[in-house]
């Protein structure tokens, strides 16, 4: 048990690790030597819990996403209608750039790699594909509770979607050029007038 419980608490530290040397100097020029260094364990400890510095990576893309809709699911929970949910959603903005603390650099990382890795963009586009049925279950949810309107739920919600990652990417490229929370929460209003139902 103890030993298991050592086994993770390495793990997690390999990860964190990871995460701020990808975070600081992109995946490509963060050796696995790097990673170990920064976490304080040896080579050999590393591949006793990954097989490579792509298994890290995979698994960090993993656990943002378990994160966000750890986040979703309790913001849902406490909405009535799905404007509402929708509204309530942008809150998670602030707390996505607080929680990051400098290291939301690796969600481009994640969108580079994609690119240029068949297993990354496997692992990156299947939650891309999640997220629009989840918006899109939303929206036929609106339609037919009458708070939204006749929209096509597969183009809202790539709306939606461009709107969340386009909002990251900016947060990112100039995080002090605006009050991206408060960006967040009036462009989903503005969404939101032209999904909402006129009745």
């Amino acid at each position: 048990m103890r030993s298991r419980q050592r086994g993770e608490e390495t793990r997690n530290r390999i990860l964190d690790a990871a995460l701020d040397c990808f975070a600081r100097y992109g995946y490509d020029a963060t050796g696995v030597a790097e990673i170990c260094q920064c976490a304080g364990v040896t080579k050999g400890g590393f591949y006793h819990h990954f097989s490579s510095k792509q298994a890290v990576f995979l698994e960090l893309l993993e656990r943002w996403l378990k994160g966000l809709d750890a986040r979703l699911e309790q913001i849902r929970s406490g909405a009535e209608t799905v404007p509402e949910e929708l509204l309530r959603m942008t809150t998670m903005v602030r707390q996505v750039f607080h929680d990051a603390g400098g290291k939301l650099p690796i969600f481009l990382e994640f969108l580079t790699k994609a690119g240029q890795s068949p297993v990354v963009w496997q692992a990156t586009v299947a939650p891309f594909r999640r997220y629009h049925g989840f918006f899109a279950g939303m929206i036929e949810a609106g339609i037919a509770e009458g708070s939204l309107g006749p929209v096509d739920p597969a183009l809202g919600s790539h709306l939606l979607l461009a709107f969340a990652v386009g909002l990251l990417a900016l947060g990112l490229l100039d995080p002090h050029g605006a009050d991206w929370g408060q960006v967040a929460q009036e462009g989903m209003k503005i969404l939101l007038r032209g999904l909402e139902s006129e009745e």
